[in-house]
């Protein structure tokens, strides 16, 4: 196999941002689902996305940076380690969420990034915690160390 070229990686980059697009581009409020795509390909929505993305909608890219860089799940680059959302909102601190923040960085062990979140809507059922897409719920230190264990 050979290696990918820099102009074969950006012409592979322009067209999955150009499919993302087109899978969006005919819904109400398209920016967040296509943001959300982009991200969730490429682990990050960088300056190349966000001025295609601008253009192809006629967004200004300042406009498209300002979506990007008001929601906390959007990222210019790619984290390192894997990312643990983990909820630090009144009904999840009220069943020990606090606590788990205490220890949760020293259970990561430079395995993955631990990240606060204010509320993942499993109040119910708390300390929650997300990764990706995929909701944890009823954590304690051993469940959130097996939750890392596993990434």
């Amino acid at each position: 196999m050979r290696p990918i070229s820099g102009a074969e990686a950006l012409r592979s980059s322009v067209d999955t941002f150009d499919a993302i697009i087109a899978a969006h581009r005919d819904r109400d409020g398209p920016l967040l689902p296509i943001l959300h795509d982009i991200q969730a390909t490429f682990g990050a929505v960088d300056e190349a996305a966000k001025r295609h993305v601008a253009e192809a909608l006629n967004l200004t890219r300042a406009e498209v940076h300002g979506v990007v860089s008001f929601y906390h799940d959007f990222r210019d680059t790619p984290a390192e380690r894997p990312v643990v959302k983990l909820c630090r909102a009144e009904a999840c601190q009220a069943r020990g969420a606090e606590a788990l923040a205490a220890k949760a960085e020293a259970l990561a062990a430079g395995r993955a990034v631990v990240e606060p979140v204010y509320c993942l809507g499993l109040c119910a059922i708390g300390p929650a915690a997300m990764v990706g897409t995929t909701p944890y719920a009823r954590l304690d230190e051993t469940a959130f160390a097996r939750l890392v264990e596993e990434l």
